[in-house]
């Protein structure tokens, strides 16, 4: 692939902090883009005096100019329940007039236009595993829905300058990804899971812990990014772990690997919170011979050391402010 000025949108969260050094790393020029609304300087500290990086902040939500670019993958959104519930307009608004904004830089440029859509499109599924065919089971005017229905406005947007504006564009629907840089208090499963873990603290499972979910490495889930960014492929395509893990197991699992004597707690299930979240990858093994390979237990061992240094900090800041 030729070498590419880039631009990545939502640059300084967890999975735009990765995606930027794989393109970095691949010889590429990055300018990121955050209004660190939810994404965090400490996450792209380690590129400080690169010469091929750069740093915008700023919102997306509003015109902007970043020159010429070859490339522009959209990473920006809130993306945890608990931050998309705080920030519910604020997403709104980034899968909307963010969408826009950058969708209209990529069509100046003729440039190539990825955009990182969700597994919560499918809502509480009716069909499993989900498959990209699948049109959802959304509730439009739930707590979620901000979240959601700003993803699937998003995904019309883009198919709509791709089909009307000749935008070359790609949609990736991102299923539960988890790895270093996670948010530790971001409400996710695995990173609440190894906060409270380590912490030694009860591990608070919602409802029964029957329902469940699959957890992608976050390398696997960007190298399934970059794979689709070089296909031909315009229609959504499904990256995530097709092993499907109920929440109460992954608990046991985060205990087993951290070696917590943890208990497990019960708290109320959310409302609209998925029974079962499985991706069909069908399309991403035959289209871009991508599958991951970390299972759950090596990409928690991974997660260790940067889980137990947020501990710790957790710890120095209460007692600094004690």
């Amino acid at each position: 692939m030729k070498k590419m000025r880039i631009l990545v949108t939502g640059a300084a969260g967890f999975l735009g902090s990765h995606l930027t050094d794989v393109l970095l790393a691949d010889g590429h020029t990055v300018i990121g883009v955050d209004n660190l609304a939810t994404g965090r300087l400490a996450n792209l500290e380690h590129l400080q005096g690169e010469p091929h990086f750069s740093l915008l902040e700023r919102d997306i939500c509003q015109p902007f100019e970043p020159g010429q670019v070859d490339a522009i993958y959209n990473m920006a959104s809130p993306a945890s329940p608990a931050e998309y519930m705080r920030l519910g307009v604020e997403t709104l608004r980034v899968g909307a007039y963010g969408v826009f904004n950058t969708l209209d830089i990529a069509r100046r440029y003729r440039a190539l236009y990825l955009h990182a859509s969700t597994s919560e499109c499918y809502g509480d599924p009716e069909v499993h595993p989900q498959a990209e065919s699948y049109w959802g089971h959304v509730n439009p005017v739930g707590p979620r829905s901000v979240y959601d229905e700003a993803k699937r406005f998003a995904e019309a947007t883009v198919m709509a300058y791709h089909r009307y504006r000749g935008v070359n564009t790609r949609l990736v629907r991102i299923f539960n990804t988890y790895g270093p840089r996670l948010q530790p208090n971001d409400g996710r499963v695995i990173s609440n899971f190894l906060m409270q873990a380590l912490r030694g603290e009860d591990l608070t499972i919602y409802g029964d812990g029957s329902q469940t979910r699959s957890f992608c490495y976050v390398t696997d889930l960007i190298d399934g990014i970059v794979r689709l960014a070089a296909s031909d492929e315009h229609q959504p395509v499904n990256i995530g772990n097709p092993v499907e893990w109920t929440i109460a197991d992954c608990a046991r699992e985060v205990l087993a690997v951290t070696g917590s004597k943890s208990k497990l707690r019960s708290l109320t299930l959310p409302v609209d919170d998925p029974a079962r979240r499985r991706p069909d990858i069908t399309r991403a093994r035959t289209m871009l011979g991508w599958e991951p390979k970390v299972q759950l237990r090596e990409g928690l061992s991974l997660c260790i050391p940067y889980f137990t240094r947020a501990v710790q900090e957790s710890v120095d800041t209460q007692q600094s402010a004690g």
